[in-house]
């Protein structure tokens, strides 16, 4: 007798979703397809890092205090959490439309602008939204079938509409949005604070070893030290500039995005809705404002599959290939099957059925 075991494959929600997007654990972490900067990135700062604390920093703790290297410690840590916590997390992708939803749109839209005479461009697709008293346009999404959000856009290297889009960052692996923005930005805080810390202990490192054996000779015994010196040089300013840009748009509650268009000054001279008029409630509200939640539901369980594990018998193989009876038939439980025959001749054959009786007496 043969047992039937049933196999249920969970189909999770991130493997269908569309995008250009990478998941990993599971649908847990979520990043861009192109990574190699990123690569780059986490190889800089944990090589920076390691030199550091493998040869300045037992140094400098001797000669100077032992609380260089557990600063640099900490703030090292808060860098690499930082970037991860940036890197592997939804930035806020919002859905694309469903079948059904985006007919539903299409309607509205052909409702609402009419039948559009052959040869003639259509009317460009755009819902007007008030925020404080001000007039914002919803511009429709041709990809996503979708009216995006007000900030939202579309990013044409991971394929989504982002919420709150500021810009993608391949340093990161990741798009920037309203998700995962405000830990962007304590990155590159951090990791400018570690920048100079790095650097400027580097500088006091070679000093006090030039006392005792000279400059030359010091930097002939430590190759290290001077290609550390090297990148926090070239990085610097880079990274610290990128912070002060940052923190300029925080100030006025405004998105990469946005100041890269100019969205709220120059031609336009339209006054940014967004902001609260004041550099304290703009900062509380962009970097200590509630996190909402994904929206994607990366792990949610699409309809069950199911497919048999069992290996068939030499009888069920033959009645495969034959065509199927239209006739349901019952399934019996373990219970009510009947008990296994010594031969298959001893099976006795079905009884054909009985014709009608109204047929019978018509043959009759």
């Amino acid at each position: 007798m043969s047992v039937m075991v049933v196999r249920k494959k969970v189909t999770r929600k991130w493997e269908k979703l569309p995008g250009r997007n990478t998941f990993c654990c599971d649908g847990r972490v979520m990043m861009a397809r192109q990574k190699g900067i990123f690569y780059l990135t986490l190889f800089l700062i944990l090589g920076t890092c390691t030199l550091f604390f493998a040869f300045e920093c037992r140094y400098l703790a001797v000669q100077l205090s032992p609380a260089i290297p557990v600063f640099a410690a900490m703030l090292f840590l808060f860098s690499m959490a930082t970037l991860l916590r940036t890197s592997f997390s939804d930035p806020g992708v919002i859905p694309r439309a469903l079948p059904d939803e985006a007919a539903f749109i299409e309607m509205e839209i052909e409702a609402t602008n009419g039948a559009v005479p052959q040869g003639q461009r259509p009317p460009p697709r755009i819902k007007n939204f008030q925020i404080n008293n001000q007039i914002v346009k919803l511009k429709y999404c041709y990809t996503c079938k979708i009216f995006r959000p007000p900030r939202a856009s579309h990013c044409s290297i991971c394929d989504n509409c982002v919420e709150r889009f500021d810009h993608h960052c391949p340093w990161v692996g990741n798009c920037v949005g309203k998700r995962n923005y405000r830990y962007f930005y304590l990155f590159i805080l951090s990791l400018s604070l570690l920048t100079i810390y790095v650097f400027a202990f580097n500088i006091v490192y070679v000093a006090l070893k030039s006392l005792k054996i000279g400059f030359l000779e010091t930097l002939k015994e430590t190759p290290g030290t001077v290609l550390e010196v090297l990148i926090c040089f070239f990085t610097l300013w880079s990274v610290v500039g990128l912070t002060g840009f940052h923190t300029f748009l925080v100030a006025l509650n405004q998105t990469t995005n946005e100041d890269i268009k100019g969205s709220w000054t120059g031609k336009n001279r339209v006054q940014n809705p967004y902001s609260h008029g004041n550099i304290v409630k703009n900062c509380c509200e962009v970097l200590c404002g509630p996190l909402p939640p994904s929206v994607l539901d990366r792990r949610g369980i699409l309809p069950l599959e199911e497919s048999g594990s069992r290996p068939p018998s030499t009888q069920e193989t033959s009645s495969s290939l034959l065509p199927q009876s239209p006739v349901p038939t019952e399934h019996l439980s373990s219970n009510e099957m009947p008990e296994e025959t010594s031969t298959p001749e001893e099976i006795p054959p079905p009884e054909p059925p009985e014709p009608p009786q109204e047929v019978a007496e018509a043959e009759k």
